[in-house]
């Protein structure tokens, strides 16, 4: 009787598990079956779920429901807390496995290069992200002591920084902020938080949900300036054929014309301001400069040379993400992905690297909603699963699942299991119950290995 084909997942965030799914979906899971396993380099999966979505959004939070009901199938095992490639390498993986599938996801900002980026007090949005998520591998503590500050961006993760900048601590106390980071915010005292974006308001990145969202808070002040209000034919073109595109624009128009309230904290949006230095005194960032723009016809922007200091005394730059370059696997360097056709890795020599596959972001870039992962799940377990059927994949030397749970235990990787996760997540909502709340999140690595049993 033949063997179920044996696949590993490196990374267990939605584009790992969503890969896992349209296997188990595929004809080959019916027979000779599917066997999957998933490595995860955190105790926890979920991957940018747990720690890349503000804590407020608790609706995003909700797919987490539909990658449990994944994971909850027999043909799967979760890997947790084991590194790649340091715990196990691409030849470890290939001796267990008939297929490898990467799809890790980005966890360093993507650098803005101008004058004054370096200095204290100007952060990238993926370090802040990860403390007010409760990643283990950061800081505690956050230095929030600006009362005015700039972020740098018009995408959703801009949207993040900006509104818990300006929310109080007692506003996201009902989330599962883990207690440091409340303690964190509660003495936060910014009152002004300004947003830039070099472009208009219909090259703007937002999700209309998300921007909406920013008006609901009974401390912000959302403030648009009528002038940042403009289009060229580009920028028309563009909402005609982007219905988001389009409510994103009218929502600012509706910001634009409105009175200015008196909730306490104001949050502008600037558009048509691009930056070009930080401004510092004493290594510390005391404004930012940007130079006022002007749309050149095609939606895009050209610069008018009128410039313009603003006072702040912290920076974030919200500028992009860009994934950590895996070891033994091609890479691009400018676009920081793994070069692909269709998923099927691609080396230098224009070969497929045999049986070695990408999904996510490590194979796109980090663009795109938590669903567009799906899409790139399915073409590339499509061509996984045609390999298999024409025979070009490699055999592996030790295919017995048991094998890997020998390799992990004689390496002292002390890993993580699906059942562990669930006694985690247990833990976590017996946290938050005494408060109402639906769960605190457990930060310290060694805590979440503990109450994991591993």
């Amino acid at each position: 009787m033949p063997r179920p084909l044996r696949v590993a997942i490196v990374g267990a965030g939605p584009a790992g598990i969503y890969a896992a799914d349209a296997l188990l979906k595929s004809d080959v899971a019916a027979e000779p079956g599917v066997s999957i396993d998933l490595f995860e380099r955190m105790p926890a999966p979920f991957g940018l779920i747990r720690y890349g979505v503000a804590p407020d959004h608790p609706r995003i939070k909700g797919i987490v429901t539909a990658l449990h009901q994944v994971l909850d199938k027999p043909q799967i095992r979760l890997f947790g807390n084991v590194d790649y490639p340091t715990d196990i390498n691409l030849d470890d993986l290939r001796s267990f496995y008939d297929a490898v599938i990467f799809s890790t996801g980005a966890t360093a900002d993507r650098a803005l290069p101008i004058p004054g980026i370096e200095l204290d007090g100007s952060y990238g949005a993926a370090d802040f992200v990860s403390w007010y998520d409760g990643h283990p591998d950061v800081p505690r503590t956050w230095p929030l002591q600006a009362e005015k500050v700039a972020v740098l961006g018009v995408g959703n993760v801009a949207l993040d920084i900006a509104r818990i900048l300006a929310k109080t601590a007692d506003e996201l106390l009902p989330t599962e902020i883990p207690a440091n980071v409340y303690d964190g915010l509660k003495a936060n005292p910014a009152k002004e938080i300004h947003v830039f974006g070099r472009r208009g308001p219909a090259q703007a990145k937002f999700s209309p949900m998300e921007l909406r969202e920013l008006n609901h808070s009974p401390n912000i002040e959302v403030i648009v300036d009528p002038e940042d209000i403009d289009y060229d034919e580009g920028s028309i073109e563009t909402r005609r054929g982007n219905k988001q595109a389009d409510m994103v624009a009218k929502t600012l128009e509706n910001w634009a014309i409105r009175d200015v309230g008196d909730r306490p904290h104001k949050l502008f949006l600037h558009f048509f301001e691009s930056p070009t230095e930080v401004l510092g005194e004493d290594g510390k960032v005391v404004g930012l400069r940007t130079e006022r723009t002007e749309l050149d016809g095609t939606g895009n922007v050209k610069g008018t040379g009128k410039f313009t200091d603003w006072d702040v005394t912290a920076v974030y730059r919200a500028v992009g993400y860009l994934s950590d370059k895996l070891p033994k696997l091609p890479w691009d360097i400018d676009s920081g992905t793994v070069p692909d056709e269709g998923g099927r890795v691609i080396e230098e020599s224009g070969s497929h690297l045999q049986s070695v596959y990408v999904t996510g972001w490590i194979r796109r870039g980090p663009v795109g909603l938590i669903g567009h992962t799906k899409g790139d799940a399915n073409e590339t377990v499509s061509n996984l699963l045609d390999d298999f059927a024409n025979s070009r994949l490699h055999t592996p030397s030790a295919p017995a699942p048991e094998a890997v749970d020998a390799f992990l235990t004689e390496r002292n990787v002390r890993f993580t299991t699906w059942e562990g996760w669930h006694k985690l997540d247990a833990a976590e909502k017996a946290l938050g119950e005494p408060q109402g709340r639906e769960r605190v999140k457990i930060v310290e690595r060694e805590d979440m290995l503990r109450e994991s049993g591993a």
